[in-house]
């Protein structure tokens, strides 16, 4: 249950004014069809943080434990500071190819690419090794806890206050992560 709490929250919480969230407000503004939005999310997410899991669970198997614990603490402590740098906006072609659905799992998955929350899935999967469902879980439902108010209200949630708020927060959660990580 730790396992998928915590990546729900670190998930949810990360992806508050994250470059996904910025994208999920242009997908709705271009499609207005919030339902097939939402599910090219949750199935990008599901292919992305998978792939996440799974290097994160082969990863604690291949990296001594005494080192992977200093190996996560600072990785929480650089998505922390990763947090504080505002991300840039998506570009959404004007006429795309591919409807709704599959235009958002295309581009959600490449936006995942490499990104913090991804990483921070890695790093959730080393951390409680052998919990593949549980942090795959957790991250999906942090994605989806995260970008439904956009799609749904996203008129009304890109506020630049809100949006740097939400950067500390996450930030001051990813460092007490690290910390954490890192005590004995």
């Amino acid at each position: 249950m730790e396992a998928l709490f915590s990546s729900f929250l670190l998930v949810a919480l990360g992806e508050i004014g994250d470059k996904t969230q910025l994208l999920s407000l242009a997908l709705i503004l271009k499609f207005r069809k919030p339902w097939p939005i939402l599910a090219g999310v949750v199935v990008a997410t599901l292919l992305n943080h998978g792939v996440s899991v799974w290097f994160g669970d082969w990863l604690a198997d291949a990296v001594p434990t005494d080192w992977m614990r200093w190996i996560l603490g600072i990785s929480f402590i650089a998505l922390g500071l990763w947090m504080l740098i505002p991300d840039n906006d998506e570009k959404i072609d004007d006429n795309p190819r591919f409807g709704p659905f599959l235009t958002a799992l295309v581009l959600f998955f490449i936006a995942e690419i490499g990104d913090k929350t991804q990483v921070a899935t890695i790093a959730l999967a080393v951390q409680f090794k052998d919990q593949f469902w549980p942090v795959l879980g957790g991250s999906t439902l942090g994605m989806i806890a995260a970008n439904l108010p956009v799609i749904w209200l996203g008129h009304q949630f890109g506020s630049e206050q809100f949006e740097r708020r939400a950067h500390r927060i996450s930030a001051a959660l990813f460092f007490g992560f690290g910390l954490l990580a890192l005590l004995p």
